[in-house]
């Protein structure tokens, strides 16, 4: 039987195959599920997991040798993907490592109830407007917690979540589409047109997506921030506008409509009077609709309070009892790919 001593809990566990019992350790386990997250690069696989190519080689075939079963497909010493027996063994590895992972943090809920570390992803929209508030209330509450911030794409949310990257996702779009994530509404927002100060639309009432048209046009880049709907409502309109410039963020946006290539298109939450103040919002509620963003958690991942107590910072209609509430089971493992 293989054990693993994990933050003070011993972790045991064996494989029953014709043979009789098979040990297997974790290590063996994680590099299943990194080979496959690397492209099957052995190279990348012993950087990730801090070992060297031989030595994931050796772990590799120790692990096929004690199971009687290849489990990668081969190409004399490249590996090109997994066998059939090592398709459905990745479904099992994935659950047990989660679960390990559940293991420690549970007993760390139980012993270092206020200390830990919670990582948290999200967009760039996101992280600069709704979140600096909730991550400074959550700092005074847990000033023992490291509380990790990554900026990322909708996409790669999803994939730092169900790789065990992150705890936390929040995004508008992707998170509500994956099925092994559990996503919650966290707020709606619309879109705004900004202008340039005495730009003739300032005068158009009511704007409509016609008007709006008329002039070169700077937003977001496809994929992000909801430009999904702004294409959709004037596809709908039999309008095709001219873009003239796609960004990741509202701050470039504003920065270039200021310089005169365009009036632009922004999350109305980015735009700051205070600051913006060569600026002129236009609200447009009715032309674009409303967008929801989601806090995202993967499926079968086991929490700290603390993590729990965020959400409820960012909105408090999802305290932990709801969300608890909200968590759908874990999926089967032959459903979980």
């Amino acid at each position: 039987m293989g054990a693993i001593r994990t933050q003070g809990v011993l972790l045991q566990m064996s494989l029953i195959t014709h043979d009789g019992a098979t040990e297997m350790n974790f290590q063996q386990l994680r590099i299943i599920r990194e080979a496959v997250r690397c492209n099957f690069n052995l190279t990348e696989v012993g950087n990730a997991l801090f070992t060297s190519q031989s030595g994931v080689s050796k772990h590799i075939k120790d692990l096929e040798d004690e199971l009687g079963v290849e489990l990668f497909v081969r190409k004399g010493k490249r590996l090109l993907g997994l066998t059939e027996p090592g398709s459905e063994l990745l479904g099992i590895v994935e659950r047990i490592l989660l679960d390990a992972n559940n293991i420690k943090n549970l007993v760390e809920q139980y012993s270092k109830r206020d200390e830990g570390q919670l990582t948290v992803v999200a967009t760039h929209t996101q992280a600069r407007y709704s979140l600096p508030q909730v991550i400074t209330e959550f700092k005074k509450s847990f000033p023992k917690v490291h509380l990790k911030l990554h900026q990322a794409g909708p996409n790669e949310i999803v994939t730092m979540l169900l790789n065990g990257e992150a705890d936390i996702g929040v995004a508008t779009e992707a998170l509500a589409d994956v099925t092994r994530l559990d996503s919650f509404p966290y707020y709606s927002w619309h879109h705004a047109v900004i202008v340039p100060a005495g730009h003739p639309l300032e005068k158009v009432q009511p704007l409509t997506l016609k008007d709006i048209a008329e002039y070169p046009i700077v937003t977001y880049h496809e994929g992000l921030t909801g430009r999904a709907k702004i294409d959709r409502s004037f596809a709908d309109a039999g309008l095709s506008p001219e873009i003239v410039m796609s960004a990741l963020d509202a701050d470039v946006i504003k920065t270039y409509v200021e310089l005169g290539m365009g009036i632009g298109i922004i999350a109305s939450m980015a735009f700051n009077p205070a600051k913006d103040t060569d600026l002129r919002l236009l609200k447009c509620s009715h032309l674009f609709g409303a967008n929801t963003t989601y806090i995202a958690l993967r499926r079968g991942h086991y929490l700290r309070s603390f993590a729990y107590r965020f959400i409820e910072l960012c909105s408090p209609a999802l305290d932990e009892a709801t969300v608890r509430a909200g968590v759908a089971p874990s999926l089967p493992i032959e459903e979980a790919d």
